[in-house]
């Protein structure tokens, strides 16, 4: 069983360059990343040492992945959908998919829907065979309060992948039905967005994590508190829980121990704890114990994490981020 308590780490790779995002071949430490070099790798992790195999590359950052079966579809700041079918080791197609910068790709549960996020504000799904558009989902502001261009950072399916969540600047969420495409509430999670009127005329933070529980009822979001100096990730490590139906916050925790931006969120197989991982000037692992409300471990981590992904029973843990792939054990 995977036990925070144990969490060890195992292995890490040292890489020349930011890694932002990973998806992990299920059953299997075979994983995909991308990097700010552009370019899309492939690589076991399990081997002694790191021999990435480099697949294509985008205009720009890759900051975006998902496994769809066979299928990786990536995204990043050129805006663009690659996708690249890894039994036959070909890039399939290319797609001018939003105007902005994309900053989440996910892969519905059963693999057959692709959901993008980017700053044009708009999140999008698409047929992860085919790559043809299925729907446009709506419901986010393309400007902040203080009228400045807002970022849709965050996008995440339900475990039924009956709904989708989406997270933007200012710290709004909306929950959709993933068949219809309708909107079905917002929630908010205004601590996580910082204005500095005076100094600045800035604004940094917002959603840039989400996570339903297993079961569906309760929606994380990651982020960070509220932020003293803006040039800075001064603010404390940030994560809300939500009964996302009826709006109730099931609690807020802010890390004592670290300052910096919650960049992913994964839940334990049963629900019992849930991990933020990310960083400012130094990387964390955030469990919390979704129960007490509280923390059960708060680990340092060597370098700034972007994504993480687990392994199948959770006992196992890859994180990606500055210039460092990390392998954690959490055998119970």
């Amino acid at each position: 069983m995977p036990n925070p308590e144990k969490l060890k780490l195992v292995k890490e790779h040292a890489r020349p360059a930011p890694t932002f995002t990973i998806a992990r071949v299920p059953d299997l430490s075979r994983v995909f990343f991308g990097t700010a070099e552009f370019k899309v790798y492939e690589a076991d992790l399990a081997a002694e040492k790191l021999e990435p195999k480099e697949l294509y590359a985008h205009g720009s950052y890759v900051s975006g992945m998902a496994l769809a079966g066979r299928m990786l579809i990536s995204g990043g700041w050129d805006g663009k959908l690659v996708w690249w079918d890894t039994e036959a080791g070909k890039q399939v197609r290319s797609l001018d998919a939003h105007a902005k910068w994309i900053r989440a790709v996910v892969a519905s549960p059963d693999a057959k829907t692709i959901a993008s996020v980017a700053d044009d504000m708009v999140c999008r799904l698409w047929d992860a065979e085919s790559g043809k558009l299925l729907k446009e989902l709506r419901g986010h502001q393309e400007k902040t309060p203080h009228h400045y261009p807002s970022m849709l950072y965050a996008v995440t399916f339900s475990a039924d992948g009956k709904h989708i969540a989406t997270g933007d600047k200012t710290g709004h969420v909306v929950i959709w039905d993933s068949a219809t495409g309708n909107q079905i509430t917002t929630l908010a999670a205004p601590v996580m967005y910082t204005w500095d009127p005076v100094q600045r005329r800035h604004s940094i933070g917002g959603i840039r994590a989400l996570a339903f529980s297993p079961d569906g009822t309760t929606l994380a979001v990651g982020g960070i508190g509220k932020i003293g100096n803006i040039d800075h990730l001064e603010g404390k490590a940030r994560i809300e829980a939500f009964d996302w139906a009826t709006g109730k916050t099931l609690f807020e925790f802010e890390s004592d121990k670290f300052k910096g931006i919650v960049n992913q969120l994964a839940w334990s197989p049963d629900g019992d704890w849930l991990l933020g991982a990310g960083g400012a000037g130094e990387g964390f692992l955030l469990f919390v114990d979704a129960t007490e409300k509280k923390a059960l471990r708060q680990e340092k981590a060597s370098t700034h994490i972007h994504s993480i992904a687990l392994s199948d029973n959770a006992e196992s843990l890859y994180a990606v981020g500055h210039n460092k792939i990390s392998i954690y054990e959490l055998k119970g």
